[in-house]
């Protein structure tokens, strides 16, 4: 058992009967009133999203999570195929589990949450950032750059960003996996 003092992104707990995994939280502490904690959850057998406040001190129920490297090998349609980077056993996982799973291209190393009881997948956990190429960008209008302009394109992965104007097709870029924003330029 634990508290929610102990509540950190990423933690896996057993709340309402299904395993949900923390993807933001919040401690507020009210200037009148008693302290809480704010969290947004994540189901991962459904993918559902709810938001969830726990008074400070509550008791939660965390589930023990072992993590193991996979890398990414293929998709058919909503299942996606891991292999494990130690022991090269493979798992199927389906998409509504991975977090963005329109940023992960082949051979992408990730890491996977797996519950130590069962021994099933619970979750899985992108880099902080991934390489890709653009695709396909329209061309920046030259002198509209007053402000911050973005303009979608379309990576090699198949998902679409929001990039400056001076991004062109075949420029690598850097996206953040939390947001799925651009996050720098990479030269070669």
């Amino acid at each position: 058992m634990a508290t929610t003092s102990d509540i950190r992104k990423g933690l896996c707990i057993r709340y309402n009967h299904d395993i949900f995994k923390i993807v933001e939280f919040l401690h507020v502490k009210p200037g009148k009133g008693p302290a809480f904690v704010r969290t947004k959850l994540k189901s991962v057998t459904t993918g559902k999203v709810i938001d969830n406040t726990f008074s400070a001190g509550h008791k939660i129920d965390d589930v023990r999570v072992e993590t193991h490297k996979f890398q990414y090998l293929y998709n058919e349609g909503d299942t996606y195929h891991f292999m494990n980077t130690e022991d090269y056993t493979q798992i199927a996982l389906q998409k509504d589990t991975l977090d963005t799973p329109d940023l992960m291209k082949e051979g992408e190393v990730v890491t996977v949450l797996i519950n130590a009881e069962d021994n099933l997948p619970l979750s899985v956990d992108m880099p902080a950032s991934v390489i890709l190429e653009v695709t396909h960008t329209e061309p920046g209008v030259k002198g509209n750059t007053a402000t911050n302009a973005t303009k979608p394109a379309t990576v090699e992965t198949g998902a679409t960003v929001n990039v400056p104007l001076f991004i062109n097709e075949g420029d690598k870029i850097k996206v953040e996996t939390d947001k799925g924003t651009y996050q720098e330029r990479v030269k070669e």
